[in-house]
């Protein structure tokens, strides 16, 4: 494992894999221990680091629960337990602020300035931010490690200038100048910069900016170095400008031609020094500095070692031109004694020819000076083939006893005529390499093929960064970093397109330009004057690749801008195929020809199965503008698309419930984004057959995975363009057989009717995330709806969506209408031969029984065969939930060790399936039990992760987790702690809604306020959760806790003492005991309330008024129970 802290902080595998370290207090953990690697840090350092200045009531259990979710997501032993301590178990080497230090201590050590250069180069790229960004308060330290950085910055600039980069690096030197005003070092290597690059002018002016600066701000002059620079300036000519090719000696190179200099100014006579040599070619120094790509270099010099033709490819501006040289350059000289050469095919006109193409690399070589445009080639021509003088033959018999490397740059336009010639060169002159940039591969024999792939965020940034500081002095990327790394995810990582985004700094925000990429054609318009054409634009850049295509590929380009996150083969071949003459339009063809010329994006999909295609952003919008300008392609494009991903989910979903659920799973997971846009499309047209069709076959998968919010907006979405079969007046429901995905559209009859009754249960059934209240006139005339349209054991009520009628029964407070029906639905299922639809009933039917005591063993009874039938389905998500039924019975007759390995098995069932939110609502459940089996501090250490890291899954997850949480606080005596966790739960859960909810809440803040001695507020908490004991669904749900509820209240008399209250605190409990269903088990705290409350009540009445007032409040109902309090 290594970690890394110059930056966010992250772990990452030895694999190059980084492991999830979720929220700000984790990470600075994490830095505190990285930060003093294989050593002990002592708990009392660690929670001021960690906590800065608002440490937590109990630090060492805060810190301990914190260390034990770093210990999950790093691995046990990565994290040691010391005494007094803990120790993160890893060498200075694994961590990047330790190899930072090493390398550029190195770097200071190096004998030449190349090693030196390349050695802070490998230090700086391994700073992603602020140095332990993730520490409160990092302060010196932090500072001191920017004082490093900035160090290794000076002598990066320094050895580039050594090696006669200073062109290169004088936009980084002027930013960082800017930034830092008064860093005199810095400044001298801006005016060395500008001195080596022939501005002498520019360097004099810098000197006397810095002077003033240094005079007017510190009011002193500047130190010895700068004055003896400026003396140089002033005296002489400045020393000769070292070249891109330096060799490694250039140090003592300058330092000879700088004495050299000093004695011609000193004896005019003197021999002039004899000029550098100049390498063959006719590479030109470039006016950026170039920014990543290290690994891109290493890999190109590579290829060229093993293949004599190698092929940059990429989408037009993804940087290939540049990639070329640098990479050419970067190679060892006496590889190409004669020469790397620069041979620019854009001029030429497209398609071309071979003997084009070889005049412009003969006159890139030197060979002949004539440029070939237009009337002059043709002139040419017809020179040449009277004299018989073929192109190819004389660039071969150029070529044929050297030894080079020609960079034959945008071959896309002229790939056949290129193609030729490389084939011509590498045939006849084995002497030669190509290195080739194309969109398109060249198709010659031995081609290695090396995709230039969008550069990664960290480097996108960095370029974003560079560009935007030399079109606007002073920017940097952290003036505003989430917009920044929004510009550079939007524009795909392409560096043009980043460039002419950067341009726009001169007048925009880097919000303002984010905030406009959806009109980008318009916005990135600003390349510079002296490119070409095509690369001053954004549009331009699309324009030329376009340009290009034939019919038939820019059909299907189009055509792809209807997917959204990429398509499998089979996917474009439906959509993008011509259904009025398929045999005359091969897709498959077309996509792959697309691929070639990097317009299309072809790369595995997640799970290494099959390929999958995408356009870059950019692309994408600007084949979906052409595709809005053809007549009617675009509706029937859109159509073909929302009927093949129709037909995806439609036919996916019955198995998503056995054998090969999780494949199912992962493969709607894939495609989710194109689902989505298939129903945004059906809603749009107000295609309700197509929006039915596909809201039912995705509602299991919603389901499954607690999507509950996309389940309701989208059931919302498609009940709109439908009737409410609900609605007055009432029609009852006709047996269905058929479920309404078994076939696909158009629908008629009893099944599209049914089909809007589900879509309005599912409504109902998650009316929950509305927070808004359920005893209203129109939530009760929908119930009302609902019981009127339906009957026990009907077969569709067997079968999901229109078993959620279950909800309306529920909600309508019936305990028997809910017995009678989960009964007749178990029936029905068994008679039909539902064995699915018969194991979920038996599932919900042991789910129903669990909530009473006296009733868990039949609980148990079916919740086993519903797991049988499920284990034999092979469907993992049943199986889990027939286990977490069983083990909420056990819970409930207190055999909490078998149901804690109930849950631990249904997890693992969950966690096979990759459902994650019902993992973690099992693993909440799992908590309650193991607190309830005295191992609290595992217990805990799960609610403590969950409600640090989990978003909010459905209604339960994080609501009983903070509930679980609090109540263990509270026991513990962290009492603080434990009301912020209620307070949350009320802001986050729509206190006020849910009668059942505000009980529960109630209950417990009454039950903290015993705890902490407040007992007038906690009987004004408890009246309040009395008010909703009269709930139906609170009755059937939690029927205990009513009697619970008054229990508590007798703590409170009972210890606010007084012969009143301690008598009523007696009766309170008689009436506890009377009133609890039969059967029930008691949970801890309730055990040790009831023994309290008794103990006190006892000890003040004496056993015989005890036992008196105990059996009167035996003989009470809940009303007169409720009327003591």
């Amino acid at each position: 494992m290594r970690y890394a802290i110059l930056g966010t902080a992250q772990a990452i595998h030895d694999d190059g894999t980084p492991v999830a370290v979720g929220g700000a207090r984790l990470r600075a953990l994490l830095t505190a221990l990285a930060l003093r690697p294989g050593r002990v840090v002592t708990a009392r350092l660690l929670v001021a680091e960690v906590w800065d200045a608002d440490p937590p009531a109990d630090a060492p259990a805060a810190l301990q629960a914190l260390v034990a979710r770093l210990r999950r997501a790093l691995g046990h032993a990565a994290v040691r337990s010391a005494e007094g301590g803990y120790e993160l178990v890893a060498g200075r080497e694994d961590i990047d602020l330790y190899r930072f230090e090493r390398l550029v201590r190195a770097a200071g050590e190096a004998a030449d300035p190349a090693g030196a250069a390349a050695l802070y180069e490998e230090a700086l790229t391994l700073w992603r931010g602020p140095a332990l960004a993730d520490l409160p308060d990092p302060g010196a330290e932090a500072a001191r490690w920017e004082a490093v950085r900035t160090d290794a910055r000076r002598g990066r600039l320094a050895a580039a200038l050594a090696l006669g980069e200073a062109e290169r690096f004088l936009p980084e030197l002027t930013a960082l100048c800017a930034r830092q005003p008064l860093d005199e070092p810095l400044h001298t290597l801006r005016i060395k910069a500008l001195r080596d690059a022939g501005r002498p002018a520019e360097a004099l002016a810098a000197y006397d900016s810095v002077r003033r600066e240094l005079s007017d701000r510190l009011g002193t002059d500047p130190g010895p170095e700068l004055r003896a620079l400026h003396a140089e300036l002033l005296a002489s000519d400045p020393a000769p400008r070292p070249t891109a090719n330096a060799t490694a000696n250039a140090t003592a190179n300058a330092t000879a031609n700088a004495t050299t200099a000093n004695a011609t100014t000193a004896a005019p006579s003197a021999a002039a020094p004899e000029p550098a040599p100049v390498s063959a070619g006719n590479l030109r120094a470039r006016l950026t500095t170039f920014v990543g790509r290290e690994d891109d270099i290493r890999t190109i010099g590579e290829d060229l070692a093993r293949s004599r033709l190698v092929t940059l490819l990429g989408p037009g501006g993804a940087g290939k031109t540049r990639l070329s040289q640098e990479a050419a350059e970067a190679q060892d000289e006496s590889a190409w004694p004669d020469g790397v050469w620069l041979v620019e095919l854009a001029p030429i006109d497209g398609p071309g020819d071979p003997e084009d193409v070889a005049e412009a690399t003969l006159a890139a070589l030197g060979a002949r000076e004539t440029k070939l445009r237009a009337a002059a080639a043709e002139e040419l021509r017809a020179l040449t083939e009277r004299a018989g003088d073929d192109p190819l033959d004389r660039l071969a018999e150029h070529c044929a006893r050297r030894r080079l490397l020609l960079l034959l740059d945008n071959c896309e336009h002229v790939i056949g005529a290129a193609a030729a010639l490389a084939e011509r060169l590498l045939t006849h002159c084995p002497g030669v390499r190509i290195l080739a940039t194309s969109r398109e591969p060249l198709g010659v024999p031995g081609e290695s093929l090396r995709p230039v792939e969008p550069l990664p965020d960290p480097i996108a940034l960095r370029l974003l960064g560079d560009r935007g500081a030399a079109a606007r002095a002073g920017f940097t990327v952290d003036e505003d970093p989430a917009a920044a790394a929004e510009i550079c995810r939007r524009l795909d990582g392409l560096p043009l397109a980043i460039e002419l985004a950067a341009a726009r700094l001169r007048l925009l925000t880097p919000r303002q330009i984010a905030d406009r990429l959806d009109d980008r054609f318009r916005l990135l318009t600003s390349g510079a004057r002296t490119v070409l054409p095509r690369q001053q634009t954004l549009r331009a850049v699309v324009d030329w690749s376009w340009d290009l295509l034939d019919e038939a590929e820019r059909t299907a380009l189009r055509r792809m801008s209807v997917f959204a996150g990429g398509c499998d083969l089979a996917a474009a071949e439906a959509v993008c195929a011509d259904p009025s003459d398929p045999a005359s339009y091969d897709a498959a063809e077309v996509i792959g020809s697309l691929v070639d010329k990097s317009l299309v994006v072809a790369a595995p999909g997640s799970d290494g199965s099959a390929m999958r295609y995408r356009l870059l952003e950019t692309v994408g919008e600007y084949a979906a503008e052409r595709l809005a300008e053809t007549h009617g392609d675009r509706e029937a494009t859109e159509h073909r698309h929302l009927v093949h991903y129709r037909e995806l989910a439609r036919t996916t979903e019955p198995v998503l419930r056995g054998h090969g659920q999780r494949a199912a799973a992962d493969r709607l997971a894939t495609e989710y984004e194109n689902l989505r846009t298939a129903l945004r499309r059906a809603i749009a047209v107000r295609d309700a057959d197509e929006a039915l069709c596909l809201v039912h076959s995705l509602g299991w998968y919603w389901h499954m995975h607690d999507l509950r919010s996309e389940s309701r907006h989208w059931a919302e979405a498609a009940a709109a363009l439908g009737p409410n079969p609900f609605e007055a007046p009432v029609t009852p429901a006709e047996p269905v057989y058929e479920r309404l995905v078994d076939t696909p559209p158009p629908y008629s009859g009893e099944t599209r009717t049914e089909g809007w009754r589900a879509l309005n249960l599912v409504l109902l059934a998650s009316r929950d995330q509305t927070n808004e209240n359920w005893n209203t006139p129109a939530v009760r005339a929908l119930i009302d709806g609902v019981l009127a349209t339906y009957r026990p054991g009907l077969p569709q009520t067997c079968r999901t969506p229109a078993s959620l009628w279950i909800y309306a029964v529920m909600i309508a407070g019936d305990p028997g209408l809910l017995r009678k029906v989960v009964e007749a639905t178990v029936a029905t299922a068994r008679e039909l031969g539902y064995r699915w639809e018969l194991a979920s009933a038996l599932q919900l039917r042991a789910n129903i029984l669990a909530n009473r005591a006296d009733w868990a063993g039949d609980a148990s009874r079916d919740a086993d065969e519903s797991l049988a039938l499920f284990r034999e389905l092979g469907d993992a998500w049943g199986c889990a939930e027939a286990l977490s039924a069983r083990a909420e019975a056990r819970e409930k007759r207190g055999e909490y060790a078998l149901s804690a390995r109930d849950y631990r098995e249904a997890i693992a069932y969950a966690e096979r399936l990759g459902a994650m939110a019902q993992v973690t609502v099992l693993r909440v459940r799992m908590a309650g039990t193991l607190t309830e089996d005295g191992r609290i501090e595992e217990a805990e250490e799960i609610l403590t992760e969950i409600t640090a890291t989990v978003q909010r899954y459905g209604n339960e997850a994080m609501p009983a987790a903070r509930m679980f949480l609090a109540g263990i606080l509270g026991r513990t005596g962290r009492l603080a702690e434990a009301r912020r966790q209620l307070q949350l739960l009320r802001d986050e859960f729509a206190f006020g809604a849910f009668a059942i909810f505000d009980g529960f809440l109630l209950g417990t803040m009454g039950w903290l306020d015993n705890q902490e001695g407040l007992y007038e507020e906690a009987l004004g908490r408890l009246r309040q959760a009395l008010g909703t004991a009269s709930d139906p669904m609170a009755r059937m749900v939690a029927p205990q806790m009513p009697a619970v509820y008054l229990m508590t209240a007798a703590v409170s008399l009972a210890s606010l003492g007084g012969p009143r209250r301690e008598y009523d605190a007696a009766r309170l409990l008689g009436a506890y005991r009377a009133l609890l269903p039969p059967g029930h088990f008691p949970v801890t705290t309730e055990r040790d309330d009831f023994a309290r409350a008794q103990d006190l009540a006892r000890a003040a009445l004496g056993d015989a008024a005890y036992e008196k007032a105990y059996a009167e409040g035996g003989g009470l109902s809940l009303e007169e129970a409720t009327a003591l309090i």
